[in-house]
């Protein structure tokens, strides 16, 4: 065997090793991704789910002819608006809308006794709020795929991989407002 042979197999044996880690590269890349796309149809079907709910709350409040006919239309507004978002920015900006809207229509409803007695309404509460528990589990969950995605497509040499076939970082969905980062004031 003589020196350029060996040298052969070095450069085919490094060549081999280079493929096979771009090829591992590039997978694991794809399975984050596929995480991250799993963890958005979570919180799609979610908000899905609260989205089909509203309706029903708006239906049983106009019932009670709540004179309030600015915060029905704002709740209806905003569930609109949430529906047709289509990036994780918009969705999250929308649904922080519809969030703000619905709170509103509760503490309006906190003025009518017979509608917060209501068996439909708070029905349609508890489930909502059962919903919102739901979203923020799979808001969780998404953020968390969407961290170890963009880990992958920033950090080297994965990152490598990524440029080379096109993979981008994912937004996070996350809470804008200060005021709804802020801890709740418990009074004793």
């Amino acid at each position: 065997m003589n020196i350029f042979s060996l040298i052969g197999l070095i450069v085919v044996g490094v060549g081999a090793i280079a493929l096979l880690w771009a090829v591992m590269s590039y997978n694991r890349l794809v399975q984050l991704k596929s995480l991250c796309q799993e963890g958005w149809s979570g919180i799609d079907v979610q908000l899905k789910r609260r989205y089909d709910l509203v309706p029903n709350l708006v239906g049983v409040v106009e019932g009670y002819k709540i004179h309030e006919k600015e915060v029905l239309e704002n709740v209806t507004k905003m569930r609109a608006a949430s529906m047709s978002a289509s990036t994780v920015d918009e969705k999250a900006d929308a649904e922080k809308g519809l969030s703000g809207a619905l709170k509103t229509l509760f503490a309006v409803a906190e003025n009518y006794p017979d509608l917060k007695a209501n068996e439909n309404f708070l029905s349609l509460q508890q489930e909502l709020s059962s919903l919102e528990t739901e979203i923020q589990l799979s808001r969780r969950y998404y953020n968390g795929a969407a961290r170890n995605y963009n880990i992958a497509v920033r950090s080297f040499p994965s990152n490598v991989v990524a440029n080379m076939f096109g993979f981008a970082v994912v937004e996070y969905f996350e809470l804008d407002s200060a005021a709804e980062r802020e801890v709740p004031k418990v009074k004793f």
